[in-house]
């Protein structure tokens, strides 16, 4: 028997190393890279012939590979959503986790701004080089489409701020049927919801207003599948986020309480940027949020320095949430942005009070959530009399809205906790809101 030369074990090995490493793909969708799971990624960077060390995060180790595919002459392609950065760079934020910012963060060149007329909260498809010498990150090179059209073809509309808006006078029908509707149902007679309404759910703690928030949404998407509806969580619980995106299966944008407070302002100006950029479109845009409170919170909390005012809040924080919760209108030109916001009050928290009572004016639809109703496990706990929406004889139908005042009218005459048990005991004996309209309380 023969044993093999240097020469042959040497070549052996080179072969072994060529067969098991990994091909160069010519071209690479980035959205695609980054939903690979971490142990997909690692068994990737092991079979790849680059230094990469191991125990670094999954967006590290996503950017490692990404800058080696392009060294090596594959070509990326990047879809995500122009976030304005510190200085005139703008950066590619990626809406399949919440903006979040990572290591392979995507820069655009203020260059390529200003060429393609390039808005914040715009949706675009970018070609990615690797980074220069001297830079960390990956950079846009040429724009590929723009809000789904090529570049070439894409006009861009009007600006938000220049569209004319107008009273809501669009109805955005929650009902449906069966006992996970009732909730809704009530909202619908009480306190109806329009096509650019600013409405607040005002609620104590264990109100019950998370899962009213969930009702509306599943409500919205059944009834509604035209609109683009939007959840954004800030502050929230973990399981919460995950929750919301399992049973309403919708885009779920979120910030959990383990974050900073810059983060919370940083998803939800973005989120209200990008609705902006789709009603310019024409589109219907919805937005729940959860909640109001958080957000003031978040936006006081990220404030350096400046006047502070009663309860410890920021004259400017306050302004900053406002501004956000004014965006909702309906416009002349085509297209609305309803906000449906959630807001925190008993809390034993005067900064809470504080922001509630803000934003108490502001808004043109509201419902208020009872306590002592929530305690006796009343759902939803609505306090009819303190709920309701500006304006609601643009809605209604003429003969609908007469209806709905008689009952109204025959509610008030009750205690809180009879006119709610009263009216949900007649939503269960009915299909409709119709039924209930013609044949009256009983």
């Amino acid at each position: 028997m023969t044993l093999p030369t240097e020469s042959q074990e040497l070549e052996s090995q080179t072969a072994t190393v060529i067969e098991t490493a990994a091909p160069i793909p010519v071209s690479i969708d980035i959205n695609q890279f980054r939903s690979k799971p971490l142990a997909e990624l690692q068994a990737i960077a092991e079979a790849v012939p680059a230094k990469i060390q191991g125990g670094i995060s999954k967006s590290q180790l996503v950017y490692e590979l990404l800058c080696f595919y392009a060294r090596e002459g594959a070509g990326l392609v990047c879809e995500g959503i122009i976030e304005q950065g510190k200085d005139t760079f703008a950066i590619l934020r990626d809406p399949s986790r919440s903006f979040r910012p990572g290591p392979d963060d995507i820069h655009v060149s203020a260059n390529l701004m200003r060429d393609h007329s390039l808005r914040v909260g715009q949706l675009v498809k970018m070609r990615i080089r690797s980074p220069k010498e001297r830079d960390k990150y990956l950079s846009a090179y040429e724009v590929l489409e723009i809000e789904g059209k090529l570049a070439t073809d894409y006009a861009a509309p009007k600006e938000f701020d220049r569209l004319t808006p107008c009273f809501p006078n669009q109805r955005i029908h929650l009902e449906g049927e069966g006992n996970d509707f009732l909730g809704v149902r009530v909202i619908d007679l009480i306190a109806p919801l329009g096509k650019g309404q600013r409405g607040i759910i005002v609620a104590p703690p264990r109100g019950g207003k998370t899962i009213l928030l969930k009702q509306i949404a599943r409500a919205i998407r059944q009834n509604h599948p035209g609109a683009e509806l939007i959840i954004l969580l800030l502050d929230e619980r973990p399981e919460e986020v995950t929750d919301f995106e399992e049973t309403v299966g919708v885009p779920v944008f979120a910030s959990t309480f383990d974050e900073s407070p810059r983060r919370h302002s940083q998803v939800a100006d973005l989120v209200i940027e990008r609705a902006k950029r789709l009603v310019e479109q024409g589109k219907d845009v919805i937005l729940l949020l959860d909640s109001l409170t958080r957000l003031a919170r978040g936006h006081n909390s990220a404030m350096q320095g400046g006047p502070i005012g009663s309860g410890g809040v920021s004259p400017v924080a306050l302004q900053k949430s406002r501004k956000f919760f004014g965006t909702a209108r309906n416009v002349e030109e085509g297209g609305s942005l309803t906000i449906l916001a959630t807001a925190l009050v008993e809390t034993e928290s005067r900064l809470d009070d504080v922001v509630f009572e803000e934003f108490k004016g502001t808004g043109n639809m509201e419902v208020k959530l009872d306590r002592e109703l929530a305690e006796r496990r009343v759902f939803p706990a609505i306090h009819i009399p303190q709920s309701g929406t500006r304006n609601d004889d643009r809605l209604y139908h003429p003969d609908e809205f007469l209806k709905v005042i008689d009952i109204r009218k025959q509610l008030a005459q009750q205690p809180i906790g009879d006119a709610i048990e009263t009216l949900l005991k007649n939503l269960k004996a009915t299909k409709t809101n119709a039924e209930l309209l013609l044949r009256g309380l009983r």
